[in-house]
């Protein structure tokens, strides 16, 4: 048993490449005692936020190592099992943080209400996780529930593990808005894009391509945003792209937020120019629908949660409501790996 764990061990260690986070580690360390290197504060703050991450992900490695000495094997079990799904995390951008939004779909109040639970169903995964996140920019919704949602998830692989939870999300319920309990059907629809940094876009953005827009915000923040206009709304002039943040306190935390997500929007945008090049190459056709079914909530008059792409389901859909979506994510990376 002990030869077949430390093989597991050395497979992990050979596929999450630990030489290479070692010497990225060490040349981060090695380039933070230049006082050069704290001149960019932006730059210095991004390069010290991954070395806490790296070094995080090699601290979990280590411990592998630690328990199979103490032949604690069920926490080592359960260890390895994370760090082996981590394995499938292979793509180009799986290594980010994320961001994820939620949005409303049709259907009025119920569907807003439903947006609500899929926004608390991710923050109960995150917490699960121990994933840092910020909220970046909210619409409520009219009597309940919301709109749309935006949040950053800052955590190294999160876009990896989130990436497949991208698509519409359908909810079947009795309508706790109905004085008649009639069932309903709602929809969300769930985004889901890396943080990515322009040096690794390939797409400039000039500032003159840029059209800035302040206003007060009416979310969080107190009485500062009462007197300051501190929300943002961003125009990206040769796209259309319009993004808005207006969560922090301080506008130029907003404006930092909003260019963040430009970013992610213009990555989206190219990632779906490559894509539907590629169909049209194979003599393929796109469709115009604004998201696909993933998953299905059922909670009347049974209750089931079934991944539609993976067939995983569960009968207990109140702790997959409540971030007990593990099992649901490994074998969405499984199947695609």
């Amino acid at each position: 048993m002990t030869e077949e764990l430390k093989s597991r061990i050395d497979s992990i260690k050979t596929k999450l490449e630990v030489d290479k986070v070692k010497k990225e580690i060490e040349e981060i360390q090695s380039e933070s005692g230049d006082p050069i290197f704290w001149q960019n504060q932006s730059k210095s703050a991004e390069k010290m936020k991954r070395l806490t991450w790296l070094q995080k992900e090699l601290e979990e490695i280590e411990e592998l190592e630690l328990l199979l000495e103490m032949e604690d094997f069920p926490e080592l079990e359960k260890r390895l099992s994370k760090l082996e799904l981590k394995t499938y995390l292979a793509s180009e951008y799986d290594h980010l943080p994320a961001i994820i939004s939620v949005h409303a779909g049709q259907g009025g109040t119920e569907a807003m209400d439903w947006a609500a639970m899929v926004q608390r169903m991710y923050l109960r995964y995150f917490d699960r996780q121990k994933w840092n996140y910020e909220l970046v920019d909210e619409t409520p919704g009219d009597e309940a529930g919301i709109k749309s949602v935006i949040y950053t998830v800052n955590a190294l692989y999160a876009y990896g593990y989130l990436r497949r939870e991208a698509g519409t999300h359908r909810l079947v319920r009795q309508s706790p808005f109905n004085a008649d309990k009639l069932r309903q059907t709602s929809f969300a629809l769930v985004e889901v894009l890396p943080q990515i940094e322009q040096s690794l876009m390939g797409i400039d953005i000039n500032e003159s391509e840029l059209e800035w827009q302040f206003y007060h915000s009416a979310g969080h923040g107190g009485q500062n945003v009462q007197k300051v206009a501190t929300a943002v709304r961003l125009t990206h002039k040769p796209t259309g792209i319009i993004v808005t943040c207006q969560t922090e306190r301080y506008q130029e935390q907003n404006r930092k937020n909003a260019l963040s997500l430009l970013r992610a929007r213009l990555w989206e945008l190219e990632q779906k120019k490559q894509s539907v090049q590629q169909k049209e190459l194979k003599g393929g056709r796109t469709k115009a629908s604004w998201g696909t079914q993933i998953r299905s909530y059922v909670l009347h008059p049974y209750k089931l949660v079934k991944d539609v792409r993976t067939e995983i389901e569960s009968t207990n859909p109140d702790a997959v409501l409540d971030g007990q979506l593990e099992e649901f994510i490994a074998a969405e990376l499984k199947m695609i790996n």
